[in-house]
Order: structure tokens, then C-alpha cells, then sequence
């Protein structure tokens, strides 16, 4: 049985009006000199907790009030949800007019020029946009196409190839140097990846696809190759404006350049000390040389802290000062008083575990929620231990990162069939669709791929396909219901969640035999169905999809409580960049484990580790805890350990701003009372051997 949808349309929203401001009143004086800077470039130098959504908002606000256009400003983030909390705190200061400013992702933005600009440049607008693991089941397809995957050699998988090639195309390094310094096992495919790389190039302009990366490639090419075009795009603001600019890689800054090449209007806020992204192609290098490739920079720092207190910042301060290369800043705070930070040394992981456990219902009973403590980590299976502690004490937690919505296997087949719809020619999803039925492999799978492809992707194509005898009753089913979904009566309203729930008449069953954990993932099924009622039409669902994918499904383990909302916070160093709580642990800050082993043959890999320990202690307002356990096992059933040495960083100097803890025994046997008289002489048993006197 399915559900039907009924929109109910939102009302238009009332003007809001602006309220005269006094910036120097609501600023400190380093934000009114960076939210009222006149023209040219700017570089905002914004410590950890220092007010930088709150600067760049006030930019945003006194560009408008000075008499910029608001649709001539462009606001770049890297999340939505910042783009549009940004924009709605401007419009309180400034009135409705701020609706108007451009604000989004750097995909999102280029997926909207691409869409009216692309055209004009080749790029067929109807093209679909394929997610990371679209892209990797792509390279699979050319990797098999081409013979590679039946090397007796080990051959790089989908998943690696994938990499390679986007780490190329966002780093600008070529395949030849990433492979020959960080997979030199890989050197004797050179040729090969090329080979691959062009079919997967061919096969994406055949059928009309787009991979993430293309989105910021085709922006950067048709602002450098396409002078008429560039023309246009870049016309279109006089001030860009971009959040987070640490985290821009070399193709961003190519974009940044030529958006900004008549006009040299830039402003850009970030902070050297919190480049934490060198893996996903970040460049540590762009905002230490604004003021190079930006001639002119003005750069203003912003050192008052509004979220920790003094002596966190004196750690903090004294750990990033060590830094090889960065902007010089002294972060300060005006709140008072505030516990030194605890530095922790601990027997081994399990009385590391028992003292965070202990220490966090100390906290909870002195009146600290639990949402408001988090455990940080380096990698997420140093939580192991601890996650089987808060289980059998019952405290619950929730664990940050994990499997994305998108990710799930349920919610990409059941995405597959809108694509085809989409995009005939969408060659992955109908790979994925034809191993759903009974009987078809990748072989077979491939086969039929090929003769819809000889066919010209005709949609008829499919029903002329003889599959398998196994499969014929599903192939059947299935070209029924694409042919009802090609031809079915258009909806006024709720069309996408209305197609969704006629997959689902067909694809549930198909999920009963295929998985376990059926009702979690029906669950994630529906909730697919509610947001597509929230879009006009498939193609803006699907691209919304692929441009901001939702971060979470319910098909995953957890240890949190679904009834109990207030829950501790365990995360990555990494997925903690951003937030903050009162209280946070930081554990295992061991060399080898934070920071990593892997990072520490470079010198460059262990200055961003530095970076994200100073990302996991600036996270606390209130309370620091950093321990480490003095012995680790090298396997959990391993009887050998190691001494441990404490994470580097955490040198003599910041050690003097940390209050040293040491860790009393639970198990110590208690004292006995020794006879007067000894009951045994044990050197004489040992000489009456050998006959000693």
C-alpha cells in the first residue's frame, strides 16, 4: 500500500525591514575593519571561535547598505545549510532586498552556470550528475571493458582508480607523480590508467554524464578557454565573497581567479591553522599566498576568542606556535577564570576508557548535558573500546561519520530507475537495475548494456533485450513499469514522491530478498519519498540530490538511544571541524596513532596533523581533557605491546599549560601484615641443590 503526498504550498513571506546598525557596537574593532573594507582584495585571517560567520555576514550586510546590488554579490560555502544561515542572518540586518545575493556551494554554483552556460561549450543541458560511488562504478565498467579486470597481478580496484583520477583533476598533479609518491606499487600501470581514464572520459560525454569534479572543471575551463564566455559569467558580480577559503583547492582558486579577474572584489575568510583537507585535494598553499595571487590583499586577523576560555587558549596558542608556516595570531578571550587543561597518561587503553567514562559522569552529575561533551579521535577505530564501555555503562552516544544516505545500496537502486528515466543513457544506473534481477551478472549485465548502446539508448531498447530464462518474469515487470512510468499521467503536484512509490510497488520485494535489516532500510525508502515531494520535477530531485546529499541513514548501527535526545558526541578530529562543546576529551594522542603513523614520513602530511590536534583542542569552551595510554597491544589478541610515546606536539611548552594527571590503581592489593618470624628460608632451599654452604 502507498501513501499519497498532499503539498501544502508555503505562504509568501513578509518583507522584512532594515533597522539602522551600529557596527562598531555589535563589532570588536578587527570585525568592523574587515566587515566595512571598501574594495579590492581582502583576507580574513579568523582564529578558532573568533566570529567569522559573524564578520562575513556584517560584509555581506554593509555591501548592500553601501549600494551593492545584492543580486551582484556571490557567496560561496562549502555546505548549504552554511550558505542559507548566512543569507537569513543578513536579511535581519538588512532587509528582504538580501534574498537576492547568490549564495550556495562551489558545486551547487557551478552546476547552475553549467546548466545555462554549458550549452554554448558543448555540454548538453539535460546531463545528469553522477555521486563518488557513480563515478567509481563508471571506472569499473571501462576497467572491465578493457581487459583489466582479469589481470592475474594485482590491479588497482574501482574504488582506488576513482581516486587517482579526482585527486588529479582537483590537485592539478599529474596521475604520473600522485602514483610514483604515494602508491609507487602502482608505477608499472601508468599506461594502463591512461587507458582507462580516456574510455571513462568517452563514455561520460556518450552518455551524457557528469562527475563531481567535472562540475568545478567545466566552471574553471569556461572561465579561461572561452573568452566571451567568461565575459558573461564573470559580469554577472562585482564582490565574491567565500567562507572557509582553507579549504579551497587548486581548481577553486583557478575559478575564484577568473570570477574575479575584472574586478579583483574578493573576500575571503578562513584560517591557516585549521587546513585539515590535504585528502580530499585542499591546498594549504592558497591562503598563505592570497596576497600574492591577489596583488593588493588587505588582510585583517581576528584574535578575540568568544568561545574558550584562557587557559585552553594558552595551550592551544603555544601547540599551532610551532607551526613550520602560518599567519601570526595570538588568540585571547575577555571570559574569566577556567580550569587548566588536564593532560592524562594512562596505564593502557582500558584505564584510558575507565577514566574518560568515570570523568564524563563526573561531569554529567556536576550538570553538564551529554550533547555537550564529545570524545575526538583521530581515526575512528581508536573508539572501539570505548563505545563497548558506554554500551555496558549505558550511556548513550551517537558516532559522527559512517555511511551516507546516499551511499545505501536500497536508496541508489531505487534512485537508479528515476535516472534512467532521466537519462536513457545512463549507463550505471542501468547496470545496477539489471543485477537486481534473477539470473544476470556483470557479464550478462554488460551484454545488455552493449545492445541498448547498438540501439542508440532507444527507449524501447530494453524490451527488445532477451534476457536469461531466470530473469524474464522481472525483466518483464520491470519494462512494464518503466514504460508506465514514461507515459503516466503528470501530476500538478508531489510527481517525483508519486514515481517513487510506483518503484517501490516493484522494488520492495526485491529489498525483502536482497538485505537483512529490512525495516531500517524501508524506513530510509520513505523518508526518500517525503523529500521528494518537496521538489517540482525528477531532474531538479535528482541534481539537488547529487549536489547536497543528506548526511545520515537509519541502516546503521548505533549506540545512541532513539528516546533519550541528549547524547554524547563521539567523532573524528576531522568531522568535529566546525563545532564545539563544554567539555571535550581528546584520546589517544599517542605518535603513531595522533598523530598518524602513515603522515609521519612527510614533513608536509605532519604539519596538517599538527593542524587537526589544534582543531580537536580548540573544539572546548569549558573543560580539556588529552590522554594517552603509555602501552598499547598491537592487536587485540596479541599478547605483545609497545611503550608509547605522547603525541609530539604536545612539547614541553604547552605541557607547562596543562595540569599533569595521574592515575590511581582500582586493583591495588591491599597491605598484609608480615610474621614476625620468617616461616621458610628460601636461599637455603636454593643452596641445599647444589650442596652449597
Amino acid at each position: 500500500m502507498t501513501e499519497t503526498l498532499k503539498v501544502y504550498p508555503a505562504r509568501l513571506r513578509p518583507d522584512v525591514t532594515a533597522s539602522p546598525r551600529d557596527f562598531s557596537a555589535e563589532l570588536n574593532p578587527q570585525q568592523v575593519a574587515a566587515a566595512t573594507h571598501t574594495d579590492g582584495p581582502l583576507l580574513i585571517i579568523a582564529g578558532a571561535g573568533t566570529g567569522k560567520t559573524r564578520t562575513l555576514v556584517y560584509r555581506v550586510a554593509h555591501l548592500i547598505e553601501r549600494g551593492v546590488a545584492a543580486e551582484r554579490i556571490l557567496l560561496l560555502t562549502f555546505t548549504r545549510r552554511a550558505a542559507q544561515e548566512m543569507l537569513s542572518r543578513v536579511e535581519r540586518l538588512v532587509g528582504s532586498s538580501s534574498k537576492r545575493v547568490h549564495g550556495g556551494t562551489f558545486h551547487a554554483t557551478a552546476h547552475r552556470l553549467l546548466r545555462r552556460y554549458g550549452p554554448a561549450a558543448g555540454l548538453a543541458k539535460d546531463f545528469t550528475i553522477m555521486d563518488q560511488g557513480d563515478s567509481a562504478d563508471l571506472m569499473q565498467l571501462s576497467r572491465a571493458q578493457l581487459g583489466y579486470g582479469a589481470k592475474t597481478k594485482r590491479f588497482p580496484k574501482k574504488e582506488s582508480l576513482q581516486y587517482f583520477y579526482s585527486r588529479h583533476i582537483n590537485t592539478g598533479i599529474s596521475v604520473e607523480d600522485i602514483i610514483r609518491d604515494e602508491y609507487p606499487q602502482f608505477i608499472d600501470y601508468l599506461l594502463d590508467f591512461g587507458k582507462i581514464y580516456a574510455d571513462y572520459t568517452n563514455r561520460k560525454q556518450e552518455r551524457n554524464l557528469v562527475d563531481y569534479d567535472d562540475l568545478l572543471l567545466f566552471w574553471a575551463l569556461l572561465l579561461e578557454a572561452a573568452p566571451e564566455i567568461a565575459r558573461k559569467i564573470s559580469g554577472m558580480y562585482d564582490h565574491v565573497l567565500v567562507d572557509e577559503y582553507q579549504d579551497t583547492n587548486v581548481l577553486q582558486a583557478r575559478i575564484l581567479r577568473g570570477m574575479c579577474a575584472s574586478h579583483n572584489n574578493i573576500t575571503v575568510v578562513g584560517d591557516d591553522a585549521q587546513s585539515i583537507y590535504s585528502f580530499r585535494g585542499a591546498n594549504f598553499r592558497n591562503i598563505l599566498d592570497f596576497p600574492k595571487q591577489f596583488e593588493g590583499a588587505t588582510a585583517v586577523a581576528l584574535e578575540q576568542n568568544y568561545r574558550s576560555t584562557q587557559p585552553i587558549l594558552n595551550v592551544t596558542n603555544t601547540l599551532i606556535s610551532r607551526a613550520a608556516e602560518r599567519f601570526t595570531k595570538n588568540l585571547w578571550t575577555e571570559r574569566k577564570g577556567g580550569e587548566t587543561p588536564w593532560l592524562v597518561a594512562a596505564r593502557d587503553e582500558q584505564q584510558q576508557t575507565q577514566f574518560v567514562v568515570d570523568r564524563i559522569l563526573e561531569l554529567h552529575e556536576e550538570g553538564t548535558p551529554l550533547h555537550e561533551i564529545a570524545v575526538l579521535f583521530r581515526a575512528g577505530y581508536m573508539s572501539a573500546d570505548l563505545e563497548i564501555e558506554l554500551t555496558n555503562r549505558k550511556i548513550p552516544f551517537e558516532k559522527w561519520g559512517g555511511l551516507k544516505f546516499l551511499e545505501a545500496a536500497h536508496v541508489k537502486d531505487v534512485l537508479a530507475f528515476l535516472r534512467i528515466l532521466e537519462n536513457p543513457r545512463d549507463e550505471v544506473s542501468w547496470y545496477r537495475l539489471l543485477l537486481l534481477l534473477p539470473g544476470i551478472g556483470d557479464a550478462t549485465a554488460r551484454a545488455a548494456i552493449d545492445s541498448m548502446a547498438a540501439a542508440a539508448w532507444e527507449s524501447t531498447a530494453f524490451g527488445r533485450y532477451a534476457p536469461p530464462p531466470r530473469a524474464r518474469a522481472a525483466h518483464a515487470a520491470l519494462v512494464d513499469l518503466l514504460d508506465a512510468l514514461r507515459s503516466g499521467p503528470v501530476l500538478e503536484e508531489a510527481q517525483v514522491s508519486a514515481e517513487i512509490a510506483r518503484v517501490r510497488l516493484m522494488y520492495d520485494n526485491v529489498l525483502r530478498e536482497r538485505y537483512d535489516r529490512v525495516e531500517p532500510r524501508l524506513a530510509d525508502l520513505d523518508q526518500l519519498q517525503i523529500i521528494a515531494g518537496g521538489y517540482p520535477d525528477r531532474a531538479t530531485f535528482l541534481s539537488a540530490l547529487a549536489l547536497e546529499p543528506p548526511q545520515a541513514t537509519q541502516d546503521l548501527p548505533g549506540g545512541s538511544s532513539k528516546e533519550d535526545d541528549d547524547c554524547l558526541v563521539l567523532s573524528t578530529a576531522h568531522s568535529a571541524k566546525g563545532k564545539e562543546w563544554d567539555a571535550v576529551f581528546v584520546i589517544w594522542a599517542v605518535d603513531g596513532w595522533f598523530p598518524s603513523a602513515r603522515c609521519l614520513n612527510s614533513d608536509e602530511e605532519t604539519e596538517e596533523e599538527r593542524r587537526l590536534m589544534y582543531v580537536a583542542l580548540t573544539r572546548a569552551r569549558n573543560y580539556l581533557s588529552v590522554t594517552y595510554p603509555l602501552n598499547a597491544y598491537s592487536s587485540r589478541r596479541g599478547a605483545d605491546y609497545s611503550l608509547d610515546q605522547l603525541c609530539r606536539f604536545i612539547d614541553r611548552g604547552v605541557r607547562d599549560n596543562m595540569q599533569r594527571i595521574a592515575l590511581g590503581s582500582d586493583n591495588a592489593p591491599a597491605a598484609e601484615e608480615l610474621p614476625k618470624q620468617p616461616l621458610l628460608d628460601l636461599r637455603a632451599l636454593l643452596r641445599s641443590r647444589f650442596n652449597a654452604t
